[in-house]
């Protein structure tokens, strides 16, 4: 008879993959994706390294586990940003301008993580999930364009174009900033000015 896992063994394992990716995500914030190995994982988490190997076959695959997971996030709240956005201006360029703002506000606030996950060499593997960050980023920003050419508030265009150039803009504008790991107070400003003339909007 093959065995099977009781929902309480399967909780705690559940629960030791979720420290593992806490683990690695806290390294990677304080030392980038080159400061971060199995082993330094399995230690800040306080297990042996073959622990780390049960649950994930190498660096790449929970890596990727682990960009899935933050890039996500970074997603969902500038997304949550916009929507709050719009709903307090009624207007759908403020939720392009609220996504841009946050999605670099919380950037650097947190220049070695973002760093890692926008431009630091990593492993094919996770560079794939690097450009599905992009790619979702994109298609979040597009809807917001597209609501405000429907409204009327800014002039017909591709939106998803538009919105691919925007986010490749604010990966160029941090580069320095978070290889640096110091915030320049103008550039988020900045950032939303160009936004704003990206999209053709006289405000």
């Amino acid at each position: 008879m093959a065995y099977r896992r009781t929902p309480a063994v399967q909780e705690r394992l559940d629960a030791l993959r979720t420290t593992l990716i806490d683990s690695a995500i806290g390294l990677i914030a304080r030392h980038g994706y080159a400061g971060c190995s199995i082993s330094a994982v399995a230690a800040e988490a306080g297990v042996g390294t073959g622990t780390v190997y049960r649950h994930f076959a190498n660096k790449g695959e929970l890596f990727t586990e682990v960009f899935r997971i933050v890039c996500s996030r970074e997603v969902s709240a500038a997304v949550e940003s916009g929507n709050a956005a719009r709903g307090a201006e009624g207007r759908c360029v403020a939720a392009v301008s609220a996504s841009v703002g946050t999605f670099a506000e919380r950037a650097l606030r947190a220049p070695t993580l973002a760093y890692a996950l926008l431009v630091e060499p990593v492993d094919p593997q996770v560079d794939t999930e690097r450009l599905l960050f992009r790619e979702s980023f994109r298609d979040a920003l597009a809807v917001a364009i597209a609501a405000a050419v429907e409204a009327g508030e800014i002039p017909e265009q591709d939106a998803s174009v538009t919105a691919a150039c925007i986010v490749g803009a604010i990966g160029e504008a941090l580069i320095l900033p978070l290889a640096r790991g110091a915030a320049d107070g103008a550039i988020i400003p900045a950032l939303l000015t160009f936004t704003l003339r990206s999209l053709g909007s006289p405000t």
